[in-house]
């Protein structure tokens, strides 16, 4: 795994903590280390003060709301999880055998908070200033090409195109919601008048919500229609 991420550690019990995934402690209740949870935690803070840091400098005359869309597209879920399957991180995931057969590997979810948590085991074992090379490395790289996709949020786009197209305004709902305080997702599904044109899935409302509005968008993008309910 070392050579994977192009570093030695100088403590490798935490780089294989990283990959400790819940679930395997359940069939394994004597294996030596805890699950990735609390590596996850700190990666995920130093993740946004490395981007944060990184854009502010990079995009000295870019606004606030510019600033804070351009780091959701760096360090979303999807974009991590794309970085993990990359450095085939998922390969070295240790998961209980139900999560395995689920397609846990691939799972975006798992594959992107283990990025985070190898972010938090490297912090902790090289500092800051590496991780910010390997940061810079494996997830900066598309700065440029999040830029130019555009910053707004996925949200704020199909808003814009469903009150041009449709002349109303997208709403969302809670479906459902489940998993511990720890790692909670939602199910979040956007409305044109009353009828539902799709679903999102989460760990926070706000995350749920933009995938379900990335979901209408792709519907859009590739050819399928997109009709509106009729207002009760």
């Amino acid at each position: 795994m070392e050579k994977i991420i192009g570093i030695k550690f100088r403590n490798p019990d935490l780089l294989e903590n990283a990959f400790v995934h819940r679930s395997y402690l359940n069939e394994n209740s004597d294996f030596p280390f805890p699950s990735n949870e609390r590596l996850e935690f700190l990666g995920d803070a130093v993740l946004e003060q490395i981007v944060s840091d990184f854009i502010y400098h990079s995009f000295p005359s870019l606004p606030e709301g510019d600033l804070t869309a351009l780091r959701a597209a760096l360090v979303k879920t999807e974009s991590l999880a794309d970085e993990a399957r990359r450095l085939k991180l998922g390969n070295e995931l240790l998961l209980s055998k139900g999560e395995e057969l689920g397609g846990g590997r691939d799972n975006p979810y798992l594959l992107a908070n283990t990025f985070e948590a190898v972010i938090g085991a490297l912090y902790l074992d090289q500092g800051l200033d590496k991780t910010k090379e390997f940061i810079d490395r494996e997830l900066l790289y598309k700065t440029e090409e999040s830029l130019r996709a555009g910053v707004k949020d996925p949200k704020s786009r199909f808003q814009e195109i469903s009150q041009a197209r449709f002349g109303t305004t997208p709403n969302y709902r809670v479906q459902n919601e489940w998993g511990p305080a720890h790692d909670h997702r939602f199910l979040i599904a956007v409305y044109l008048k009353n009828k539902k044109v799709s679903e999102g899935e989460g760990k926070s409302k706000k995350e749920a919500e933009e995938n379900a509005a990335r979901k209408a968008l792709d519907s859009l993008d590739s050819g399928r229609e997109i009709k509106p309910g009729s207002e009760e």
